[in-house]
């Protein structure tokens, strides 16, 4: 897969994923959160069943060993994200919030490598900061709720699915990773549903409705494929990409759900928007040549 086509993947996977919050939002008024959770990702895994099949036999133990280190991070991910759909009113909010490893991953990743960050990654960081400081405004002031920081949790654990996302996708098939990974969601929030909840499953057609469509569009194609465009796609350059999972759930938000973030979040929206277009604009033969050299030695494993 040529760089640009992973970048293409990556933000298709990022917008897939961001349609999930408002499905959710509308989903958890009827069901329990490990119930939703072992519904949705329960069905996504046999969705991806056939897909997967005849790389089955490629399956060794230090395969599900990573499979299974991503698939209980994002497990906790979506637990605790749920979470703050509950007791947070705007999708969106819950969105940007959790998109600050825009700011995060490469911060991290300097530190891991001990250097200091680039001067790009900088400014795109300061600029997205900025456009979540704006989103935070209500009447002149910030308002610092339980919601936001059970939402900045999030983004921390994001942060770390990303680094390790990134480490681990070089090592194995990518898809069989993403697959793993759904598999072991699905049979976490299936145990914790039966220990702590009630589960039951969908009964009117609208029920089934957003069920099928977190499943499919939201875990299948938004989740599995993640490790796919990240193993071609440097951990640095996939964090901004990040910002689009905000943006489209602001936009579907204001379109489907009118939640209208006022004047200071749309600036906070166009800060982000602006952090991405920076990113894009330089440095790209710099990351296709890495996106090259990574190629090279996953054919040579």
């Amino acid at each position: 897969m040529s760089y640009r086509k992973a970048e293409a993947l990556l933000a298709t996977v990022i917008i897939a994923r961001a349609t999930s919050l408002l499905i959710v939002k509308a989903c958890l008024g009827a069901f329990s959160t490990f119930n939703l959770m072992a519904l949705r990702f329960g069905i996504a895994f046999f969705c991806l069943l056939p897909l997967v099949w005849g790389r089955l036999r490629e399956i060794r133990h230090d395969t599900l060993l990573r499979g299974g280190a991503m698939g209980t991070v994002f497990f906790v991910i979506i637990a605790i994200e749920l979470q703050g759909l509950r007791i947070t009113d705007s999708s969106a909010v819950v969105a940007f919030l959790e998109n600050t490893a825009i700011v995060l991953v490469p911060l991290a990743e300097a530190a891991l490598h001990r250097r200091f960050p680039c001067r790009k990654n900088l400014i795109c960081a300061a600029l997205a900061l900025l456009g979540v400081g704006f989103l935070l405004l209500r009447g002149g002031r910030f308002e610092l709720t339980v919601g936001v920081l059970v939402c900045m949790g999030t983004a921390l654990l994001y942060t770390a699915y990303i680094i390790l996302t990134d480490r681990l996708s070089h090592r194995d098939d990518p898809l069989l990773l993403g697959f793993l990974a759904i598999g072991v969601v699905g049979a976490l929030s299936t145990a914790a549903s039966f220990l702590f909840e009630a589960p039951r499953l969908p009964e009117p057609p609208r029920e089934w409705i957003g069920i099928l469509l977190l499943a499919v569009v939201c875990s299948s194609i938004g989740t599995a494929l993640q490790p796919l465009a990240q193993r071609y796609v440097p951990s640095e350059k996939a964090c901004v990409f990040c910002a689009l999972n905000p943006l489209a759930t602001c936009v579907m938000g204001w379109l489907f759900l009118n939640e209208w973030q006022g004047v200071s979040g749309v600036i906070g929206a166009a800060l982000i928007l602006a952090s991405i277009v920076f990113s894009c604009a330089k440095e790209d033969a710099v990351c296709a040549a890495k996106s090259g050299r990574s190629r090279v030695a996953a054919l040579k494993s």
